[in-house]
């Protein structure tokens, strides 16, 4: 098992390795499109600052590492989560996800939906408008498969249909997320590694009439682009516990392929297994803000569980945004 793992971590590594510290702090922005793919979709994970690969909890843990479905309610047969947010410049993010835990494995489905509204066309000639409209559409659906091969380590991998429409102009790609779960069984220390969204480079498809002043000029002709992959080393354990009181620690690594790395920190308090207080910062972050803050409280039912979360995140630029969810545990 002990070998396994070994070789399976390391796979993670090859060709990442050698650039992963000899370019922290090395801006490659603009270089990826899809950038929806590498916002957090769930009140819960935002409210750790995405510090979550190694502390997964519930059905929308498949959209941080695959993997983490192993790790729902041992009692429950089936996790949905269902998340809203109201983010950024009036854009709205959807997400509803659902495991099924299964004799031979573990099976998830997830939705996300990234949209604005119509936007008022402008020009530098024309500032106030040209009396025409554009909106973008973003949707990702994907599936995932996790295997707990031992006690200790599990194995998962997504597969995703990601759709991008700006202006009328679509893109569509097929990409692939490889987690890996390590559980020390120490202290609730676990560890995770993932690679996100890894694909080809795709084409748009579609044409875009532009106003210049010399009249309209349509373009057909794109370059092909690459998705934002993304690669997470995390590591999460027990800082504190008595018989009433839970507090968790996570620190997480990001990676992405188009810009700097970041560093990220988050904690959870739990008490009495009914009230969750959350809290999390990302070092290194482009857009500089204030730590995010969340809240959750877990209703155990007869037929499983409920639990509503509530996130807040506030940057500096842009103000603050918040997230709700519902997760339910069904047996």
């Amino acid at each position: 098992m002990r070998g396994s793992f070994i070789i399976l971590f390391n796979l993670l590594f090859v060709g990442l390795n050698a650039q992963l510290l000899p370019s922290f702090g090395n801006s490659r922005t603009g270089t990826a499109g899809m950038q929806f793919l590498k916002t957090g979709v769930d009140a819960r994970s935002m409210s750790l600052a995405g510090a979550v690969a190694s502390s997964p909890n519930d059905a929308s843990s498949m959209y941080w590492n695959p993997a983490g479905i192993t790790q729902i309610d041992s009692g429950t047969k089936y996790n949905i989560s269902i998340n809203h947010c109201n983010y950024f410049a009036k854009t709205k993010f959807e997400q509803a996800a659902f495991i099924y835990k299964h004799k031979y494995g573990y099976w998830g489905g997830q939705i996300v939906s990234f949209k604005s509204p119509e936007m008022k066309e402008t020009t530098e000639f024309l500032p106030q408008g040209t009396g025409r409209t554009f909106s973008f559409s973003d949707i990702l659906i994907g599936v995932s498969y996790a295997q707990q091969l031992t006690g200790n380590f599990s194995f998962g991998l997504s597969g995703k249909y990601v759709n991008e429409s700006f202006a009328g102009v679509k893109t569509n790609n097929v990409l692939f997320d490889l987690g890996l779960f390590y559980d020390v069984h120490l202290r609730n220390t676990r560890f995770a590694a993932v690679i996100s969204n890894f694909g080809i480079n795709v084409k748009p498809n579609g044409e875009v009439t532009a106003l210049k002043l010399t009249g309209l000029s349509t373009t057909s002709d794109f370059s092909a682009y690459s998705a934002p992959s993304l690669f997470r080393v995390a590591v999460s354990t027990l800082v504190f516990r008595n018989a009433n009181q839970v507090l968790m620690g996570s620190i997480q690594l990001n990676h992405p392929g188009d810009n700097n790395e970041t560093f990220a920190l988050g904690f959870e308090y739990e008490y009495r297994k009914i009230l969750l207080a959350r809290t999390g910062y990302e070092f290194g972050a482009d857009e500089k803000g204030l730590p995010a803050l969340g809240l959750g409280i877990r209703l155990p039912k007869r037929f499983g569980g409920f639990r509503f979360d509530y996130g807040w995140q506030y940057k500096r630029v842009f103000g603050s945004v918040q997230r709700l969810g519902i997760v339910l545990s069904l047996k």
